[in-house]
């Protein structure tokens, strides 16, 4: 059985190229990226986040990222992102994932370290002195007192504090990683500055 091509709209071919997207977790990360401002009308790329099911491992979302692009034709400017943290997993585990993205030019690593909710505590501050996970949710809900694993207020997320949070994380990854941040930091804001380019 061929390929299908990604449907992009419903009987119209987008022309625009789509960031395919496969994240470790299955609220916050995809409750981000769908937030109204990835998603101007003006905007000159399509942004799909796969669901993620049962396991959230990094080789769980390497597969699940490969079976879709088994199943769908991606257009020569598509981009494909593996959004991970770096918590507890191994170093062969991120090692698996970081030596299929080097593969194509197309394939990129998000990492954040320690977890994602790093990436979204530098849309309101420099995020130094972080000294573990539970601190680094901790120093969020100062500033978004209503946040949760299962519900990211996007009110309080804004283009201008996406902008200095890509700002800060760039910062940090200096000189830029080439795997994922040792220390505490982010590539995410890779993938997310090309989203709103």
């Amino acid at each position: 059985m061929g390929k299908t091509r990604y449907k992009r709209v419903s009987g119209i071919r987008d022309v625009r190229p789509l960031f395919l997207v496969a994240t470790e977790g299955k609220k916050t990360e995809p409750e981000y990226l769908n937030m109204r401002i990835f998603k101007p009308p003006e905007t000159s790329i399509k942004t799909k986040v796969l669901p993620t099911r049962s396991s959230s491992s990094p080789i769980s979302v390497l597969k699940r990222m490969k079976k879709y692009i088994k199943d769908y034709e991606l257009g020569e400017r598509d981009q494909i992102w593996l959004v991970i943290d770096r918590d507890q997993w191994s170093e062969e585990d991120l090692n698996a994932l970081y030596s299929w993205t080097i593969l194509a030019d197309n394939r990129n690593l998000a990492v954040s370290n320690p977890r994602f909710e790093y990436w979204l505590l530098l849309h309101f501050e420099e995020g130094y002195g972080v000294n573990s996970p539970s601190e680094c949710t901790d120093r969020l809900k100062c500033h978004c007192p209503d946040f949760s694993k299962s519900y990211v207020p996007a009110r309080r997320f804004t283009r201008e504090n996406v902008g200095k949070a890509i700002r800060r994380a760039k910062i940090k990854d200096k000189p830029p990683c080439e795997k994922w941040p040792i220390e505490y930091g982010t590539t995410v804001y890779r993938m997310v500055e090309r989203i709103i380019q």
